[in-house]
């Protein structure tokens, strides 16, 4: 028999992964934020942690030992200074380009990216649901992997919340705000991951990513709170971020 998986947060992507891993076979044990981990005496092959950004710092600081070695993450805004900062060797991680919202179906941008030793059971549980995965090869693949998606969701999001609409119209129309703004969230990658990113190939990829799914919108719920986070890095990075800044001003007012 397959052996099980522990799901933390079963939210709309945790419900994504539980129904594809049910479907390849393997049981799944939900887990929601009220329990705590250290209660399970479930021996499983994986704990994939689909809470959202807020709570990671809180539940890797509470992961039993006999987990630390199983994790697999899947929140936006990862880094791996997120996972190190809690003495974890590289857990699996995927970054997820497909999105899920209630009552509607899975909408695929692009093959969504595994590392790590589970990416064999993430990959065949999103293959049992038609959603294509690839992996990355090594551990530097994955941070540009991480970077890509933080570039995508932040530079939209939080451009977002001055023009509305969708990323298409972002990008079309409101180029020049667009890519200020993506240069700012590159230098706040730029201090997390204490490296410097070879920007041209990170924008490409953005622009794939827009032109893969045009019709998404830019902000959600989640717009205010990432732009707050962002200048909250900034600030701790010395970086002036002034467009950001001013969306923020903008926001409050």
């Amino acid at each position: 028999m397959p052996s099980p998986v522990i799901v933390v947060g079963m939210g709309e992507l945790g419900g994504v992964f539980a129904r594809g891993l049910l479907r390849a076979g393997h049981p799944v044990f939900p887990v929601t934020r009220r329990v705590p981990l250290a209660l399970h005496s479930v021996d499983p092959e994986l704990v994939l942690v689909t809470v959202g950004e807020a709570e990671l710092d809180t539940l890797l600081a509470e992961v039993p030992d006999k987990y630390r070695d199983r994790l697999a993450l899947v929140q936006n805004e990862l880094l791996p200074r997120d996972w190190r900062a809690h003495g974890l060797s590289t857990p699996t991680v995927a970054v997820v380009w497909f999105e899920k919202k209630p009552a509607r179906p899975v909408n695929v941008v692009s093959p969504t990216v595994l590392f790590g030793r589970g990416a064999p059971l993430l990959e065949a549980a999103l293959a049992a649901l038609d959603i294509p995965a690839r992996r990355a090869p090594d551990e530097g693949a994955l941070l540009t992997a991480l970077v890509e998606k933080n570039l995508y969701i932040l530079t939209t999001n939080l451009a977002g919340l001055r023009t509305g609409g969708t990323v298409a119209e972002l990008w079309r129309d409101q180029r020049e705000l667009a890519e200020t703004v993506a240069g700012e969230v590159l230098d706040i990658q730029e201090f997390l991951t204490e490296q410097k990113l070879v920007r041209e190939p990170l924008m490409r990829a953005f622009d794939e990513a827009v032109a893969a799914d045009p019709q998404h919108r830019c902000t959600g719920r989640s717009a205010p709170v990432r732009l707050a986070r962002a200048i909250g890095h900034a600030d701790r990075g010395g970086l002036a971020v002034p467009t950001l800044r001013e969306l923020a001003q903008e926001h409050q007012a």
